[in-house]
């Protein structure tokens, strides 16, 4: 006579992809929310100040443009969606883009041309279901604020930078002091999407008498 030990298993599969939680978002710095928070409850940082570090560490802020154009290429439209990934994670936060230009053509031209290049970046992300209304303003520093200092076209200096500028509704004092709260949201989130409860049976092992 045999004995079967039958294991009922119930095991939550998750999606093909493997998602467990935080994967995607612990980058070595996850045990740093409770500082965060103590600093915020202190006055000594702020919500908006600490995912605007964040962003900047974890997305590329800034794409770059062909000389004289608000086009966006494949490369600028790629890092763009990675931006929107990350935005739609917080829907408190408002975002401005900065537009900037190379110190070729003259001020006002290319005054005009960084707004033109911060435009196509906000219709970029409205378009991947940012709402406008979080994108705070559209700002152009044009030839202002180069990062290469020379009078010559160069791609670095075209482009647009993407940052955090604030709570939407006013609610800045709510959240700051609570960024563990806002990190540990994310968190959960990571797993998603849920998979379905899968119920798994089999034979583990037998028992002979």
């Amino acid at each position: 006579m045999q004995k079967w030990i039958v294991a009922l298993g119930l095991s939550a599969s998750l999606s093909a992809c493997g998602y467990e939680a935080g994967q995607a978002v612990d980058s070595g710095t996850f045990g740093n929310a409770t500082l965060n928070n103590i600093q915020m409850s202190n006055g000594e940082r702020s919500f908006v100040q600490a995912l605007g570090e964040r962003f900047a560490r974890e997305v590329p802020n800034q794409v770059n443009f062909a000389f004289d154009s608000a086009q966006l290429d494949p490369s600028a439209r790629q890092i763009l969606a990675e931006q929107a990934n990350w935005i739609r994670q917080f829907p408190e936060v408002r975002f401005r883009v900065y537009g900037h230009t190379d110190l070729v053509g003259s001020n006002a031209y290319n005054k005009s041309l960084g707004l033109r290049r911060a435009q196509a970046v906000v219709a970029y992300l409205a378009s991947q279901g940012i709402s406008r209304s979080r994108l705070e303003a559209l700002v152009s520093f044009g030839e202002t604020r180069p990062v290469i200092q020379t009078s010559n076209r160069d791609r670095r200096n075209r482009r647009t930078v993407t940052e955090v500028s604030g709570v939407a509704g006013g609610r800045g004092q709510l959240l700051d002091g609570r960024y563990a709260e806002v990190i540990y949201r994310d968190y959960i989130r990571s797993a998603e999407p849920a998979s379905t409860l899968s119920v798994d049976t089999r034979a583990t092992g037998f028992e002979q008498q």
